[in-house]
């Protein structure tokens, strides 16, 4: 009773907010040459944090998928 399933399609990337995610990261780090493996890093890990530290960012990863997260009803 606690547990709804629900099927989705076995390739839907619309419905991943990761996907979302990645599409912010892609544009903050559009036409850059990184020197290093070490740039790189760095830049993708402030990115992920700037995201992080934007909850609204995430909400509208989320959003855009169509889902919604429903905190399960105690019993």
């Amino acid at each position: 009773d606690w547990l709804t399933t629900v099927r989705l399609p076995s390739y839907a990337p619309d419905l991943n907010p990761v996907e979302a995610v990645w599409s912010l990261v892609r544009r903050a780090m559009a036409n850059t040459a990184f020197d290093t493996p070490h740039d790189l890093d760095r830049k993708l890990r402030r990115e992920l944090r700037r995201i992080q530290l934007r909850p609204h960012l995430t909400d509208g990863c989320l959003t855009a998928t169509g889902l919604a997260i429903d905190p399960p009803t105690p019993p």
